[in-house]
């Protein structure tokens, strides 16, 4: 990433991607290739990949639709702490179970349906639940990623307070007496 000098608050992205594919004959015939590629991003490792099984791909390799989901996640993750602090919420844990849906035509094309994101959230005893959930739909309209695609994206948290430190230790030297 790198600021654009000519232009106030743009940033351009660049990752250059290197097909693995060729088998010695090309792309002659649909079976005849393989679909492996390296995407390789500036003083960053290259990131492997392949196309789903489905489309003859390796299962062992990303493959463009789940960095899509994992991208749309991500980019969630990443904003929901940034708006935290100035709620006064701490975030202790963060997990989230995304999925999406593909819906290929007859033709061979597709697109995604939907992505659901189900961040499963824990913040620190003493935080407002309640901000904390509302607070995801701040992050879903502020996500770069999410604002930039057509595909409806739900987001479907999941809040938890976690116990006050002094609380859990009590809560194990209970279960450890006999």
């Amino acid at each position: 990433m790198s600021a654009t000098p000519d232009r106030k608050n743009t940033h351009d992205y660049k990752a250059r991607l290197v097909w693995d594919g060729n088998l010695g004959d090309g792309t002659t015939s649909y079976k005849g290739y393989g679909r492996k590629y390296r995407v390789q991003f500036d003083g960053k490792p290259d990131l492997p990949g392949s196309a789903d099984t489905i489309f003859r791909g390796d299962a062992n390799l990303y493959n463009p639709e789940d960095l899509f989901v994992a991208s749309l996640s991500s980019c969630h993750l990443l904003t929901y702490p940034a708006l935290c602090p100035r709620a006064k919420i701490s975030v202790v844990a963060y997990e989230d179970d995304a999925s999406g849906t593909l819906v290929l035509r007859p033709d061979g094309g597709g697109k995604f349906e939907s992505v659901t994101l189900r961040p499963k959230v824990t913040i620190a005893a003493g935080g407002d639940e309640k901000r904390a959930m509302e607070l995801h739909e701040t992050a879903h309209d502020m996500c770069f990623v999410g604002a930039s695609v057509s595909v409806p994206v739900r987001v479907e948290p999941q809040i938890k307070v976690a116990q006050p430190a002094n609380t859990a230790q009590k809560s194990r030297e209970m279960e450890s007496r006999p």
